[in-house]
């Protein structure tokens, strides 16, 4: 029934349990896992401050600490997947728009399910314009599955 899944995580708990829950259909269909994470600057200058201690950053993170922080988001995947029995087929990072960035890989890659949590990591600006979830629901040409 499904082949290859993409799974869109943002390092949220929501999205950990989207992503066990895609091992699961994983694990039942025999299908390709496919983690996506687009590293959002703003909120790697968040944790940044979080983890030193500061409520507030003055400055944003680096180039290089996106990234470093991307790739701890997806270790952390690949590491819930081997947890659950399952591994990654492969992962992908981006800068860009979430749901953008996951939907063109679900279409690149001709998969037939994303699935995403319903509230990750993303901003208040996200109650008023949609959430990363909605969106891809309406860009993906693929079946979605919003995970609460």
């Amino acid at each position: 029934m499904f082949s290859k899944i993409v799974v869109g995580i943002d390092g949220s708990e929501m999205a950990e349990t989207a992503l066990k829950l895609a091992c699961e259909l994983a694990s039942k269909y025999e299908s390709e896992l496919h983690l996506v994470h687009t590293p959002q600057p703003k909120t790697v200058a968040f944790a940044m401050g979080a983890m030193t201690g500061y409520h507030a950053v003055t400055t944003m993170p680096s180039e290089d600490q996106v990234k470093k922080a991307g790739e701890k988001v997806l270790n952390g995947g690949k590491a819930i997947a081997k947890a659950n029995s399952q591994t990654i087929t492969k992962t992908y990072m981006a800068l860009g728009d979430p749901a953008e960035e996951i939907a063109n890989c679900a279409e690149k890659i001709g998969a037939d399910l994303i699935v995403s949590g319903r509230r990750g990591l993303g901003s208040l600006s996200a109650l008023v314009q949609g959430s990363t979830s909605q969106r891809i629901n309406h860009l993906a040409k693929c079946a979605c599955l919003s995970v609460t």
